[in-house]
């Protein structure tokens, strides 16, 4: 049975005494400070990335990709339409992924997740998209009406693939 200097601040629940009780006991604070791990205040705005040219080019690269999707989904009678649908897919697809892209380096969460070489991902983006551009492109140049909005979209893409070749050629001359 316990005497009462050994149950003194045991109530049944834990004592509220610190378990660091001076220089023997081996319970010592931590080196490490303890941060806490809301992402979300280092979440902010990075305007130098955005003006950069890296940043004007995705910004470039997201509106191209839209411009192309509209121009696209205006097409409203098709008699081959795989092209149109490869076109539009494609469209699509590069406008979403690049357009996270671009949040992630505008708001700076690469700088949170480094597992991930967002360097090599906006590369392998950027050449898989402009490979598959230039894919949509030659096919729907190749089955289109004649019409204003498969046109347009098409001189859009090609616009685009210039965009997208500047920095593909740069992050490989910067890489060396």
């Amino acid at each position: 049975m316990r005497n009462n200097e050994e149950t003194e601040g045991f109530d049944g629940e834990a004592s509220n005494t610190s378990m660091i009780s001076g220089a023997n006991s081996p319970y010592q604070p931590t080196t490490e400070p303890v941060h806490s791990r809301n992402v979300f205040r280092a979440i902010r705005c990075d305007l130098d990335y955005i003006k950069s040219h890296f940043g004007v080019l995705k910004v470039i690269e997201v509106v191209l990709a839209l411009i192309s999707f509209i121009f696209i989904e205006t097409i409203m009678m098709c008699s081959p339409c795989a092209g149109v649908y490869l076109f539009e897919f494609v469209s699509c697809s590069a406008f979403v992924v690049t357009g996270v892209l671009l949040l992630i380096f505008s708001l700076n969460l690469h700088t949170k997740v480094l597992h991930i070489n967002w360097s090599l991902t906006d590369l392998i983006n950027t050449a898989t998209s402009t490979l598959f551009f230039f894919l949509a492109s030659v096919v729907l140049a190749a089955l289109n009406h004649k019409t204003g909005a498969e046109i347009a979209a098409v001189v859009i893409q090609v616009r685009r693939l210039e965009t997208c070749s500047s920095p593909a050629y740069q992050w490989i001359l910067c890489s060396k």
